[in-house]
């Protein structure tokens, strides 16, 4: 029988708006960091073959490195959670059992909550079924962290094509680079939506933020 604790804070999306748009940043910006060190005056076709293999390798690597980071802190949420409610579980009295809980939740919803309330929640859960022992990865996990992936992987490609199907280096770098370009405001659009920022605003930020970030890993010689 799946346990409450097996989801950590309950039912949700695999990947939250906010997680997919920082990924699909990530992956761009690994990206750029290849297309942005080519120069248009002196690369030829081996150059280019072998900027692609870089950047798809760079970026199938850290896809598996971002998966994995994905799944410990699943697990550490989790664990995070057991303890918690071991915690409630084990209080001595109702007023321990009260600020367990009320640490445990938002602080606008432990705002508008009584004693009652706590002593309710607190019942409930020692009515649950008992949890495992240790904190486990579910399917769900897995699913979250292969998305993580293909996120940091596929972003490649919208830039990566220009230089596949154009022969012509200095027209395929501004190409992919206006693709990158619109891809960031779209992913910050998509942000400032999420968040509830102006999405044009954000969308330009993102822009900014992106460029700089790649501007600066190129200079730093990453």
């Amino acid at each position: 029988m799946t346990h409450l604790l097996d989801a950590p804070g309950g039912p949700k999306r695999v990947l939250d708006p906010g997680e997919r748009i920082a990924e699909v940043l990530f992956g761009l910006i690994m990206v750029l960091t290849f297309t942005g060190s080519l120069s248009a005056a002196e690369a030829g076709r081996e150059d280019i073959r072998a900027m692609l293999i870089g950047a798809l390798g760079c970026n199938i690597a850290w896809g598996i490195i971002d998966g994995v980071l994905y799944l410990m802190g699943a697990l550490h949420q989790r664990g995070s959670n057991l303890t918690v409610y071991r915690a409630v579980l084990g209080a001595r009295d109702a007023a321990r059992a009260r600020r367990l809980i009320a640490d445990a939740l938002p602080a606008a919803i432990v705002a508008v909550l009584d004693p009652a309330d706590f002593d309710r929640v607190h019942q409930r859960l020692k009515q649950l079924p008992e949890p495992p022992p240790r904190p486990q990865l579910t399917g769900s996990d897995w699913l979250g962290a292969l998305g993580v992936f293909l996120l940091v992987f596929i972003s490649i490609f919208p830039v990566a094509i220009p230089f596949i199907v154009m022969h012509d280096v200095t027209s395929a770098m501004r190409a992919s680079n206006a693709i990158a370009v619109a891809m960031m405001f779209m992913a910050g659009v998509a942000y400032g939506r999420a968040v509830g920022w102006s999405p044009w605003a954000v969308g330009v930020f993102m822009v900014v933020l992106g460029s700089a970030l790649v501007a600066m890993t190129i200079a730093l010689g990453g």
